[in-house]
């Protein structure tokens, strides 16, 4: 066989469609809701807490809600994408599983080794915003973790490691490590606390807005003494591109298409559930955000908390630093579980070693690439600040964005007649959208995320060509 053969080779959606229903790995134990909060939980976390108002105070000023608008049109038309593939096939490991199917191994190697950084990265960055609220709750207690560990190296003086950060990393990895339902359950416990959260934020928010607050909307453009640019339009699309993670974490509820009760009914309904409930959030909370305080007043660990308790309302930021130290763990738990379900998902096909697509025999988890997990992100979360980690976590998922829309518009053209629960509607000028978007919001990222990204990809080829391609269970087969 050819090495093009041998790259392109895949699996068809006729034969996935078949075995989604054999598969045994893993207990089908989630519904509708658990999913649709298992996607919510992804979705808002550190987006509501930390990020709109760090992006306000750095970039966007009040125009930040345009920059999670603009982030969340990229984001909607690949959720329709991913809800037909969702529906399509319905098999753990998402983006990668449909790249598989529809453009060839190699593709679909690099789509899951850069969505495996990608989330661990996502927890990491999560975890880093949970630590500032936390230690918020603490020092309200009188309790003050020593200089030391209170953050990484560079976030302030005599910082050495965010021993909180690694903590809740390991945390959640054995959480993971037990049965899914348990998880799974706990998670929709916090998310239900989190969007009560969100909504009070709102509530008592909206009658503090001082409209002069949002003017200038668009805040003029700024040159730093470091040559760095802020404001402006093109601060709103740097907002954007920053604020992008925190508009996506459906696909996250996609990696447990074998754990769910009715996958092809369900996922699709959970995608779009819990993209529109977390974009309504989103743009609210920014307005109100920008509207109560003074952009440039946002830029701490605690922005939200920091905002009511400059307004005299200290039960208000206790209540909401309370509720994201809860609600942003399940942030930690979708991510997580995405990851050590993608990691299972290259290895139950060869491209990684098998030894990491063993099921707890008493747990029914993919314990060992969770473990692994949950040690590397907790020395990313306890060695990194949050502003390089963050820069880091969108260009692979903007790929996967990509590539899973222009694969729904390929198959549309290729297999018309292929059963499909959810069609997404207006193909193929969705599938352009998501596509032009994500183009564009990977052209707003700095140049030193390109280059670790590229770094990371070479680091992929090589393990493929070395491993993946000979050990692959296609490879086998054929």
């Amino acid at each position: 066989m050819s090495l093009v053969a041998k790259i392109l080779r895949h699996k068809s959606v006729e034969q996935l469609q078949a075995e989604a229903g054999k598969r045994s790995d893993f207990r089908r134990v989630l519904g509708l809701w658990q999913l649709t909060a298992i996607g919510i939980g992804g979705i808002i976390g550190v987006g509501v807490f930390v990020l709109a108002g760090h992006e306000a105070a750095t970039n966007a000023g009040p125009a930040v809600a345009l920059a999670f608008l603009i982030a969340g049109i990229a984001s909607a038309a690949a959720a329709l994408c991913y809800a037909e593939f969702a529906g399509m096939i319905p098999v753990t490991g998402s983006a990668y599983t449909y790249s598989y199917a529809t453009l060839g191994e190699l593709a679909a190697w690099l789509i899951g080794w850069d969505l495996l950084l990608e989330y661990a990265l996502i927890v990491a960055v999560v975890a880093i915003g949970w630590s500032g609220y936390v230690q918020v709750l603490l020092e309200g207690a009188g309790i003050h973790l020593p200089v030391w560990a209170q953050g990484a190296y560079g976030t302030g003086e005599g910082r050495v490691f965010n021993v909180i950060a690694a903590a809740v990393t390991l945390a959640v990895s054995a959480l993971l490590v037990f049965r899914t339902e348990w998880g799974a359950r706990f998670n929709t416990l916090i998310v239900a606390i989190k969007v009560l959260a969100v909504v009070l934020v709102i509530g008592v928010g909206v009658f503090y807005i001082n409209t002069a607050n949002w003017v200038p909307f668009i805040p003029e453009r700024i040159v730093g003494e470091d040559g760095v640019g802020h404001f402006g339009w093109k601060g709103v699309g740097t907002a954007a591109a920053v604020v992008f993670f925190a508009v996506f974490g459906y696909d996250t509820l996609t990696t447990a298409a074998e754990e769910s009760k009715n996958p092809q009914r369900d996922l699709p309904r959970a995608v779009l559930l819990s993209l529109g409930v977390s974009m309504v959030l989103y743009l609210a909370v920014s307005l109100v955000l920008t509207g109560i305080a003074h952009y440039s007043t946002l830029g701490g660990d605690a922005p939200v908390s920091d905002a009511f308790a400059a307004l005299g309302l200290p039960w208000i930021a206790k209540a909401i630093a309370f509720s994201a130290v809860v609600g942003i763990a399940s942030v930690l738990f979708a991510f997580m579980l995405g990851a050590a379900r993608i990691w299972f998902s290259l290895s139950r096909d060869g491209l990684l070693p098998g030894w990491f697509a063993k099921i707890h025999p008493k747990y029914g988890t993919p314990h060992r690439p969770t473990v692994a997990l949950g040690v590397f992100t907790a020395l990313v979360a306890g060695f990194l600040p949050i502003g390089e980690v963050a820069k880091l976590v969108n260009i692979g998922v903007l790929s996967a964005f990509i590539i899973i829309c222009a694969s729904v518009w390929v198959l549309r053209v290729r297999k018309p007649h292929l059963e499909r629960s959810f069609r997404t509607p207006l193909v193929p000028l969705i599938p352009i959208v998501g596509i032009a978007f994500s183009i564009w919001l990977l052209a707003e990222l700095a140049a030193i995320t390109w280059l670790i990204f590229l770094i990371w990809v070479s680091l992929g080829l090589l393990v493929y060509f070395a491993y993946g391609i000979r050990h692959s269970k296609l490879a086998q087969e054929q």
